[in-house]
């Protein structure tokens, strides 16, 4: 059998219309999504398959939305006979790769990053908080800038992305300091990003206690398969180090090149997104260009997935 790690994107990889051929074609899909809508107490599906854009965009839509459409899509793959040998997911994607794991049920797993979006909404006055891509700058050399920068305006690194692909996270006008100076230190671009807060920041701890307690109400079990957690690039299994591990997520940058790096030693056969979009794939290349890759978020490409992963096997 075919060796194959899974990995799901985060937010901004949303858009309208996402999920809904996989939606009209699977039974068992439409059967997922109606299940959260329920459990949310309004449609999220209609919301994903006919906007408004600016609403789906909105943290604690966006962050439900992309966790429901990637898990519809890990649950096909798994009853096409396919299953990853480990999985990992950008931030929010963490969540899908948990229920993929089997350590968190589906739809609780809607409702917690519902409530996650909610939160971190709230934990810092809207448009007081920003996020920029730093494109061509050593993460060294980030840090160095960062370090000299006021305390009163606190500006972090939030993504570690790829080589060359770092975000920084922080105050509006921080990021805004920031900005001058890492060109000045070399970087090619300095990219502001359309987010609503200072994610993965120091700026996300009061979240994070709040957000505690909800996870403490929630059923987490042992990972039945290692999910490379964003705060240590390590494989976790165990209930309690998860869900440690998800509360410290929220103020602590993601280290995907790290998780990619890993992944890239392990002679796996393929890495593959699953959810809306191909960032993610995207960064793999990045990493290693050589790494074969799928993206899977329909009809089409699931079975074309489907389709390598069952030869010679």
């Amino acid at each position: 059998m075919k060796k194959v790690a899974y990995i799901f994107p985060g937010q901004g990889s949303q858009a309208v219309g996402m999920g809904r051929e996989m939606y009209e074609n699977y039974p068992e899909v439409k059967k997922l999504f109606d299940q959260a809508d329920q459990a949310l107490g309004y449609s999220l599906t209609s919301l994903m398959f006919e906007g408004p854009e600016e609403e789906l965009t909105k943290t604690e839509n966006a962050q439900p939305a992309l966790l429901l459409n990637s898990v519809a899509i890990a649950h096909i793959l798994k009853a096409e006979g396919a299953n990853p040998v480990t999985t990992a997911g950008h931030s929010l994607g963490e969540y899908s790769s948990l229920v993929t794991a089997e350590s968190i049920r589906p739809i609780e797993a809607v409702q917690l990053v519902h409530m996650r979006g909610k939160l971190m909404e709230e934990a810092f006055p809207t448009g007081k908080g920003a996020m920029a891509a730093v494109l061509g700058l050593a993460k060294e050399d980030i840090e160095a800038v960062l370090l000299q920068l006021d305390e009163n305006e606190p500006v972090d690194l939030a993504n570690i992305n790829c080589p060359g692909q770092i975000v920084i996270s922080g105050t509006a006008k921080g990021i805004e300091n920031a900005s001058e100076q890492l060109k000045d230190a070399g970087a090619k671009r300095v990219l502001p990003l359309n987010v609503s807060g200072p994610f993965h920041s120091r700026l996300m701890e009061p979240a994070s206690g709040e957000f505690a307690v909800h996870l403490k109400n929630s059923t987490i079990i042992d990972a039945e398969i290692p999910v490379y957690a964003n705060v240590t690039a390590q494989p976790v299994t165990e209930s309690a180090e998860i869900e440690k591990m998800l509360i410290e997520q929220l103020y602590s940058p993601v280290r995907f090149q790290e998780i990619l790096e890993e992944f890239v030693q392990m002679d796996l056969d393929a890495i593959v997104e699953v959810g809306h979009g191909k960032v993610l794939s995207g960064l793999v290349k990045k990493v290693n260009r050589r790494t074969k890759t799928f993206s899977v978020q329909d009809s089409e490409t699931l079975n074309s997935f489907i389709q390598w992963y069952r030869e010679d096997s």
